[in-house]
């Protein structure tokens, strides 16, 4: 007897056959003696619907009207499964975001949780319900509904888990594992057994579809293992947890990852000092953008430029934040210079290993890849790249690091 938190991702409950799919799954565990929760997401198609139709009435929505429509999606999927496992013969009861206890900030559309209590979870598992939780959602301090933002529902089961003392917090999607890379790219890629938090947290950040990385720092934070599965099979997934016992001579490298979402963003003619890049910075934390590999050129007559890279679907608006903070300055431009992918490669080993920069960039060369701009990390180095080449250039990559040779962790 365990008691379990599963997520499952909106193509798992993308219909009714789906659904009663994942009930039937559910059931199984719970049959066993399990307490079990399950976290949904709404399901595949649905979110994109209801951002369609908010446009087609206005460009820019409110945000807090937005949190509001979003979240009917995984209301409607709590509802369902519920529904499903009643079917069967299994006792069940949803929950929103706000019923389970989780609160967040006051940031619509990409809240962060400030706090979980799991509502009264434990009282309905104790009377041998299954609780279904809608990902997602939460419930600001002035009890406005928030959403989470990419992965939210990810984010929402793990930290469901953590509030539960759960054993085990099970994430099902669409694909088996983590892989050493894309597997639909790199068709020789690898899947691991077990990854560390902090590798997983890097391919997150990277562009890997598998996990969002603040799903992986909350879990990471307080120490709840997880495991990534397919909803489709029963085949075993990747194990991600703190590798105490991995070493430094491990294999260099454990994965490449290629995120195409990037827009390269140029702010230029600002004044050349620490004063004015922490003003355009503060803005866009303020305004809960993340900016990445950045670079800053060498400054002339009191002048310099600024490059890094956000998420293209966030460019419009930190262009509009920017754009008042160059106004404050009295001087500077922002724009677009174009969308990139930026191409990863991620391992503890690279600690301890020496020439990893070198095998990248042959590899690069190989291919006939030039790179724009270059991050490093402990256990990472990002570079920007056409867009156009991202997949010959990771093909390239993993197979200049054998990865396809890589034994699973473990």
């Amino acid at each position: 007897m365990a008691l379990i938190v599963q997520k499952y991702g909106g193509t798992s409950v993308a219909n009714v056959d789906r659904i009663k799919n994942v009930a039937a799954r559910v059931k199984s565990f719970w049959q066993q003696g399990n307490k079990m929760v399950v976290v949904v997401s709404a399901r595949s198609g649905v979110t994109n619907e209801l951002v369609a139709r908010a446009k087609a009435l206005h460009a820019m929505p409110n945000e807090r009207e937005m949190d509001m429509l979003l979240s009917v999606g995984e209301q409607e999927t709590i509802a369902l499964l519920s529904i499903a496992l009643h079917a069967i013969g299994v006792p069940a009861c949803s929950r929103t975001g706000a019923q389970a206890g989780v609160y967040t900030d006051s940031l619509h559309t990409r809240a962060r949780i400030s706090r979980i209590t799991g509502g009264d979870i434990n009282e309905r598992l104790e009377e041998g319900k299954v609780v279904i939780v809608a990902g997602f959602q939460g419930i600001s301090p002035k009890d406005e509904v928030t959403t989470l933002g990419r992965g939210g529902s990810d984010l929402t089961a793990i930290a469901i888990a953590a509030a539960v003392s759960a054993d085990l917090c099970q994430i099902y999607t669409d694909v088996e594992g983590v892989f050493t890379a894309d597997p639909r790219v790199v068709l020789d890629a690898r899947k691991l057994q077990e990854i560390d938090y902090d590798e997983m947290l890097e391919l997150a950040s990277s562009g890997s579809k598998v996990m969002q990385a603040r799903s992986v720092e909350f879990a990471k934070k307080y120490a709840v293992p997880f495991e990534v599965r397919s909803s489709l099979n029963d085949k075993p997934g990747t194990l991600v947890k703190d590798i105490a016992s991995k070493t430094m001579e491990d294999a260099v490298v454990s994965g490449v990852a290629v995120d195409r979402t990037q827009t390269r963003v140029t702010v230029s003619d600002i004044p050349d000092n620490a004063r004015a890049i922490a003003c355009i910075f503060n803005a866009l934390g303020d305004a809960g953008l993340n900016v990445d590999m950045i670079i800053k050129n060498l400054g002339t007559q009191g002048r310099a430029n600024l490059t890094f890279s956000v998420n293209t679907d966030q460019f419009a608006f930190a262009e509009r934040v920017i754009g008042a903070v160059v106004k404050e300055l009295g001087s500077g431009a922002v724009r677009a210079a174009g969308e990139v992918a930026k191409l990863s490669v991620v391992g503890v080993g690279m600690v301890s290993h020496p020439g990893v920069a070198g095998t990248l960039f042959n590899a690069l060369a190989s291919v006939g890849v030039n790179c724009d701009l270059i991050t490093t990390s402990e256990i990472k180095i990002a570079v920007a790249i056409d867009p156009l080449k991202a997949d010959e250039a990771a093909r390239a990559v993993h197979e200049a690091f054998e990865l396809n040779k890589l034994k699973p962790l473990g």
